[in-house]
């Protein structure tokens, strides 16, 4: 049915409604990437079996991501009367358990996380609230509104939720210029990495000359460990169709590309099936809501060249060409897809476009610091304990993000560094802990707030290693076009390598600060420009471990494999013999149940004796 007036957009979300909250009970599996990779799927088909064997009136729904990883598989049940209860790390076993209780008439809180407010009821349950759970205790979800919520497949429930009544604002009540003025007043900065401000890129677009624009969806994530894109994508498409519809109305558009990587199958997916069902609504296309505007929206299946996520290179390749930046000026505002003005944001920008226009830029422009509005989503990654989406107010401290919403670095091991903003990004040391988050305070530091990457390092973790590595990513990465970024990023990355071989030497630091200025400053798009970061960064504030390397022949971290030795201390060897028997180059000579010595020669420095050795008797330096 085509959706022609606001009483049949009413109509669509009470059936949403009726969905999300049905008079029996409804049972919803986490089936995005990161949920069906640790049993979601088994899970949702264990729910499916038990459900028919004990006869139960349940209504099994999908769902995407929550956002807390480290607790996948997710499982949620809502029964009439009741709030939503969730269910931790629900794999196809525990997920039995639940569905078995159900049937003896009980819920199982000993098997869940907490519990979620529906009508203001509060249970007797002894199970936390969820925002009493330290991991969401302090998030606030805008672009997240809907992930782990509703089937990211029906439209009604996007619609039960506020979904296109915002687009059918903008079309009844507003005019394109006070859209844009909406977006500008809200505070909206684009989401991908520089941080400009969504309503200028929307003006410069909307008053360059010529009748077609196009409106584009940048959703080639490629940072190592990132992945807010991929989960909006698979949790709830129609948001960025939303957005991106009203932005099209804003600036003139008939014509919007999402440009995804095809490493990304269920965000397509996904995406197919919400365009699909959007376009016979009448939500996408010819005389959108019956109205004179018109907007398609087409996918654009990238190939996963990391420099497509630069906006030069994401449109040469949709317009099937090679993936290589183009000099500004002119932007794409003012020449871009096939010419013509054409204005470019990620996913996350899109996403937050719908409850800025349904909720008003003063409600948006109340969150967040001065400059930096609004809420950011981060992949929380590495040596930290609870791993997963979060997302924050813009102006909440590392600290907050790393210890209270992350639970501190894993084993209880000191925090040493975080790198914001991806592969390009800047390690930020402790001292930098209770630093505000927002674009100015981490530029302050060297590094960027990026798409939203944080990857967290303890005290075992090689500075110097962790620049050579993610040079080496960006150098394969690298189109290689500009000389200042091909050739800057290899010599930078054959300094680090030969300092890691413990082959560095004095006159190294001063050289890579040079050739890391001069990348920084000469490179053709943002790769080039901010591929240094983890050079200049890791120089400023941890030079102690580059002259160690240099200097001492030592890595005080005892990662780099060339200036580590191995050694063992009587004192504490048991004469057990694990070592020997274990180690695959027979480093460790002696007789059985006596070890003598470790043969460095022959040493690969690979570890095993560590892991085996009870009383912890090996020592590295």
């Amino acid at each position: 049915m085509r959706i022609v007036d606001h009483t049949q957009l009413e109509e669509l979300a009470r059936e949403g409604t009726r969905s999300l909250c049905p008079d029996h009970t409804r049972i919803t599996v986490g089936t995005a990437s990161c949920g069906s990779a640790t049993g979601g799927r088994e899970a949702l088909a264990a729910v499916r079996e038990e459900v028919a064997t004990a006869g139960l009136a349940v209504d099994l729904r999908e769902t995407g991501c929550i956002g807390y990883c480290q607790v996948e598989p997710v499982l949620e049940v809502l029964r009439p009367g009741e709030p939503r209860v969730l269910f931790h790390h629900a794999d196809a076993h525990r997920a039995r358990l639940i569905v078995r209780a159900l049937a003896e008439g009980r819920m199982p809180t000993e098997l869940a996380l907490c519990w979620i407010p529906r009508n203001g009821e509060r249970p007797e349950w002894a199970l936390p609230r969820y925002d009493e759970v330290p991991f969401y205790s302090k998030q606030l979800k805008i672009v997240l509104r809907n992930s782990g919520v509703i089937d990211p497949d029906s439209l009604p429930e996007y619609a039960a939720r506020g979904g296109y009544h915002a687009l059918w604002r903008a079309l009844t009540e507003m005019t394109p210029e006070e859209v844009a003025d909406e977006v500008e007043k809200a505070g909206l900065r684009g989401r991908g990495g520089a941080g400009v401000p969504t309503g200028r890129k929307w003006r410069l677009c909307r008053d360059a000359p010529g009748d077609e624009k196009f409106v584009v969806c940048n959703a080639d994530e490629g940072d190592p460990g990132a992945y807010m894109d991929r989960a909006v994508l698979e949790g709830d498409p129609h948001s960025v169709l939303e957005g991106m519809a009203i932005g099209a109305y804003s600036m003139g558009s008939s014509q919007g590309y999402i440009y995804v990587r095809d490493e990304y199958p269920l965000a397509i997916q996904k995406l197919e099936r919400a365009i699909a069902d959007a376009r016979t609504a009448g939500l996408l296309g010819r005389s959108v809501f019956g109205s004179a505007f018109s907007f398609d929206v087409h996918l654009a299946r990238g190939g996963g060249a990391f420099v497509c996520g630069e906006e030069t290179s994401l449109l040469q390749s949709i317009e099937g060409k090679m993936g290589e930046p183009n000099q500004r000026p002119p932007f794409p505002a003012q020449r871009g897809l096939w010419g013509k003005p054409t204005n470019v944001n990620n996913v996350e920008t899109w996403a937050n476009v719908p409850e800025i226009v349904s909720r008003g830029s003063a409600w948006y422009a109340g969150i967040g610091t001065p400059s930096s509005k609004g809420t950011k989503v981060f992949s929380l990654v590495g040596k930290v304990q609870n791993t997963g989406l979060v997302e924050v107010p813009m102006g909440i401290t590392l600290r907050e993000i790393v210890f209270d919403i992350g639970g501190g670095i894993l084993g209880g091991k000191k925090f040493k560094a975080v790198q914001t903003g991806g592969p390009s990004g800047g390690c930020i040391p402790d001292r930098f802990l209770d630093l505000p988050v927002d674009y100015e305070e981490l530029n302050r530091t060297g590094s960027i707030m990026g798409s939203g990457g944080m990857i967290v390092m303890d005290e075992g973790t090689c500075m110097v290693d962790v620049a050579r590595y993610f040079l080496d990513f960006l150098r394969e990465e690298s189109c290689g076009k500009c000389v200042p970024c091909r050739e800057g990023i290899e010599r930078m990355l054959e300094i680090l390598e030969r300092i890691c071989n413990g082959e560095g030497r004095e006159e190294d630091l001063p050289l890579l600060e040079e050739l890391a200025t001069t990348t920084k400053d000469f490179s053709l798009c943002g790769l080039g420009g901010t591929a240094p970061n983890p050079v200049l960064t890791t120089l400023q504030y941890f030079r102690d471990e580059y002259d160690a390397h240099i200097r001492e022949h030592r890595c005080p971290a005892a990662v780099c494999k060339a200036l580590v030795h191995y050694s063992i201390d009587y004192a504490l060897c048991d004469d057990c013999g694990a070592c020997i028997k274990l180690c695959p180059s027979g480093a460790i000579v002696g007789e059985a149940k006596r070890p003598t010595e470790f043969i460095d020669e022959k040493c690969i420095k690979c570890g095993a004796c560590l892991e085996v050795c009870k009383p912890a008797a090996i020592r590295v330096q």
